[in-house]
């Protein structure tokens, strides 16, 4: 006995969503928003402010560190956590900026005659 055929078109499966309608598409022009002149009040008097430039500030990670002074990590650690060398706490990690560790040798220098 054999099952009669069906049409693809006749049957539609329960549970499939057919296909979604097309959004009408938006004009670019009603995208771009219209941007006007500056409030005359807003402007500043006189000379513009120009900011100074920073000065780029290196950050180490405790092993660069640890490497240019020739100690173990843990020695820098214990720097850090002395408060003899300055660090910043970036999430679980330390990062010593590169003036800091020049600082700290500079000063741990001592001249032996």
């Amino acid at each position: 006995m054999t099952m009669p055929q069906r049409t693809n078109a006749a049957y539609i499966r329960p549970a499939v969503p057919g296909p979604r309608p097309m959004a009408r598409p938006i004009p670019a022009a009603a995208m771009a928003r219209p941007v006007g002149p500056a409030h005359p009040a807003a402007m500043p008097v006189g000379r513009p402010v120009v900011p100074q430039p920073r000065a780029a500030v290196t950050f180490l990670t405790v092993a660069e560190v640890a490497s240019m002074m020739r100690v173990s990590k843990m020695t820098v650690y214990r720097l850090v956590h002395a408060g003899e060398l300055s660090a910043v706490r970036v999430g679980r990690s330390f990062r010593v900026p590169e003036r800091a560790v020049q600082d700290y040798l500079r000063d741990a220098y001592t001249d032996i005659a």
